[in-house]
């Protein structure tokens, strides 16, 4: 059977528009992810988010969001068969550019205080940007597992943008450790960095079944005399180094049994 090509990640999808973000901390840099994650919506609190976007949308743009954003304010939840805010998802692209629809989503459906059956409502309602945005939206919204579904239906897929945003840090904070790693494969597979893989040094630290993963998926590559990506001999570094004890009850980092 003929697989469907991956659409390449570009650092512009992911982006979302917010170009100019905090630069990474040398803790963050020495902890994996770095300007990959600076620049998504995921990992920039709303505020910062909204001040950034206001700075580089034009004035049409600008009073677009602001209307978009009050009447999200106003009528947060869901109303009737569809809210108003719900419509905006869908001009975001428009009225904002593709560019920076990423980020004018996330805000939208952070103001509306959109609840687990609203963000899966527009997640399999919406386009591919739609769902997109909705994944860089998860952890500004959600703290339990709720949404977990929708990070497993992205990894499902052959659309690496969705891959990406699945693995930031509500993907990193629930996705069990059986599922975590095949999504770190997954990556290597369709070309998307690992930058884009939250919390990777420490779900990665200590882990022996990865290290086993990786080390055959190396092999298999080199016995087809095909290169091994930089990436995995990256975290397979990580794999080696010591395991870090998990905190709380909710840590899905573990080994399978």
């Amino acid at each position: 059977m003929t697989r469907p090509r991956a659409t390449p990640a570009t650092p512009e999808a992911d982006a979302a528009g917010v170009q100019a973000t905090a630069h990474t901390s040398g803790a963050e840099a020495a902890d994996g992810p770095t300007a990959a994650q600076g620049t998504t919506p995921a990992l920039t609190p709303p505020a910062e988010l909204r001040r950034r976007l206001t700075e580089l949308l034009d004035g049409a743009a600008r009073a677009w969001l602001d209307q978009a954003l009050d009447e999200a304010s106003a009528h947060p939840g869901a109303h009737g068969p569809i809210s108003v805010w719900e419509l905006r998802l869908a001009e975001a692209g428009r009225r904002c550019g593709p560019v920076h629809a990423d980020a004018a989503r996330v805000l939208i459906l952070h103001t509306a205080h959109a609840d687990a059956d609203a963000l899966t409502r527009v997640y399999f309602q919406g386009t591919a940007d739609e769902r997109r945005a909705v994944l860089h939206a998860l952890p500004h919204l959600l703290t339990g597992p709720d949404a977990l579904p929708l990070i497993e239906d992205a990894l499902r897929t052959n659309d690496t943008r969705l891959v990406a945003a699945a693995l930031g840090p509500y993907g990193a904070r629930h996705l069990d450790a059986h599922a975590w790693r095949h999504a770190v494969l997954k990556c290597l597979f369709t070309g998307v960095g690992l930058d884009h893989v939250a919390d990777l040094a420490r779900r990665a630290r200590g882990d022996g079944e990865l290290a086993r993963m990786l080390g055959d998926y190396a092999e298999e590559r080199t016995a087809a005399g095909r290169p091994v990506p930089e990436d995995l001999r990256r975290v397979l570094a990580l794999t080696e180094s010591a395991a870090t004890p998990a905190h709380g009850t909710d840590d899905p980092h573990g080994k399978e049994s």
